[in-house]
């Protein structure tokens, strides 16, 4: 059996602490907005309904306890231990998403079977399947990067296997998770190096898959017509997006203050969770919601940033997982903020770091423990071409 050993690593090290501060304190201002917001939002629907207005307050810092306890973890783990799993995770994955879609196994929430049930808590698949495919894309761009960049088959190659499992995320359905994790793969594949030919070609497919998948449901045609004019059903098919439309006129420049949101009130439904985001902007006003999407892009950036230091020390699996990280991160943050503003359909999709949802917020840390493991192995030049993870940071046992 293989034991991790506390040091080296970014906790327990001759330095102490040794972790990138800017992204760490970005990450933390996202999560400790993202606690005020949720209760926030959630204080009037938990007082009605569960008869505590803390009931989700409570339960969000369950799911940060639990997001700490799995970036330590995370933050002693070896990247090269992560590549070499790489395929057990993308089976776990597999199972769960198989798992989740069984009659009488998966959890049904607003007819979506999207949830595994274990108690006191939810497990959403398709927020592990995401990372999942980042670790696999990325060990497969390590080892066929030259086959990626001058073959056709080497590019097509690794959606044998992420095509099947956007597969099981239509049927739960979880369109949005599904957009997600094939634009991730589509973005890790064009910064690994792939032609600018079949990139395109490509992003062509893509766009026409989604047009048809689109198409062939009704109920995602609907949302896409009501998504057009939303005020003439304004309180049918087209209710949530314009209530989120008035919680932002409602909070005009500089908003109606912390707790002053009336949206919230049972007019805007899911309002913790998929449109936190509005009941910002009606608390915050429009310069808070700006600042939160500044912080947002620095974070992602930041990100980006150290992916682009990792390749550049030759660590490429870390920093294909880091490019991957942050293209799955803006993504969902560009489609829950389109969709609150009206930009996009409808979709059920949580902000990273701020939504309420102890799957999202749990991958949130696991992901920033990741990005901070990457840029101290490359500082401690760990993991590339020539220096190989010696013995003293695996110990057998």
């Amino acid at each position: 059996m293989i034991k991790l050993r506390l040091i080296p690593s970014p906790v327990f090290g001759p330095r102490g602490l040794d972790l990138d501060f800017p992204l760490l304190a970005g990450c933390m201002a996202l999560l400790g907005l993202g606690l005020v917001m949720v209760t926030s939002s959630s204080s009037e629907v938990a007082a009605a309904n569960l008869g505590s207005s803390l009931y989700y307050l409570w339960r969000h810092l369950f799911y940060l306890a639990v997001g700490a306890a799995v970036a330590l973890f995370t933050l002693m783990v070896p990247l090269d231990l992560w590549r070499r799993l790489a395929p057990m995770v993308l089976a776990g994955a597999f199972l769960l998403l198989l798992a989740v879609i069984v009659p009488g196994v998966g959890r049904e929430v607003n007819g979506a079977m999207r949830w595994l049930g274990f108690g006191f808590f939810n497990v959403q698949p398709s927020e592990l399947a995401k990372v999942a495919a980042i670790f696999f894309l990325a060990g497969y761009l390590v080892r066929r990067q030259a086959e990626v960049q001058s073959s056709w088959w080497g590019f097509f190659k690794p959606f044998v296997v992420l095509i099947p499992m956007a597969g099981l995320l239509l049927m739960e359905p979880d369109f949005g998770a599904t957009v997600v994790l094939m634009g991730a793969a589509i973005g890790m594949l064009f910064l690994g190096g792939v032609g600018l030919l079949r990139f395109m070609l490509m992003v062509v497919f893509v766009v026409i898959a989604v047009g048809a998948l689109v198409w062939l449901e009704p109920y995602r045609m609907q949302r896409l017509t009501n998504f057009i004019d939303p005020w003439s059903e304004q309180f049918g098919a087209g209710y949530q997006l314009t209530q989120a439309l008035i919680a932002f006129g409602r909070g005009g420049w500089f908003g109606e203050g912390l707790g002053g949101s009336i949206q919230k009130q049972f007019f805007l439904p899911e309002a913790h969770t998929d449109f936190v985001f509005a009941v910002l902007a009606e608390e915050l006003g429009a310069v808070g919601a700006m600042l939160t999407v500044a912080l947002f892009v620095f974070v992602t950036l930041r990100a980006l940033y150290l992916g682009l230091l990792a390749e550049r020390s030759d660590q490429l699996f870390g920093a294909y997982v880091a490019y991957g990280i942050a293209i799955m991160w803006i993504g969902q943050f560009l489609i829950n903020v389109g969709v609150n503003v009206g930009l996009l359909p409808t979709k059920g999709l949580t902000l990273p770091f701020l939504s309420y949802g102890g799957s999202s917020l749990v991958v949130c840390c696991l992901c920033l423990a990741l990005l901070l493991r990457i840029d101290w192995e490359r500082r401690h030049a760990l993991g590339n071409a020539q220096v190989e993870l010696s013995e003293e940071d695996l110990v057998h046992g």
